[in-house]
């Protein structure tokens, strides 16, 4: 899951290059990766790819503001 997230931001999502690779920790907003289309963008995929729904209720950046914390919230969702 995390390894699909990171693939899906570096290649379709980053606003800039990311030279040594995104990390699950990285802050993917306020370290510049992704804006707000990006992240919405990413809300998406994440919908499509998991097949599950991301209520407006759980669009705060604590569930969106890493990978590691997408994965978590992904997790409870399944």
């Amino acid at each position: 899951m995390e390894e699909t997230i990171i693939k899906h931001i570096e290649q379709e999502l980053a606003s800039q290059e990311i030279e040594d690779g995104l990390n699950a920790t990285d802050d993917l907003l306020g370290g510049g990766i992704l804006d707000s289309l990006g992240m919405m963008k990413l809300i998406s995929f994440i919908e499509e790819t998991f097949s599950i729904d991301v209520a407006p209720e759980d669009m705060v950046i604590e569930n969106f503001m890493t990978v590691e914390n997408v994965c978590e919230y992904i997790n409870k969702k399944l």
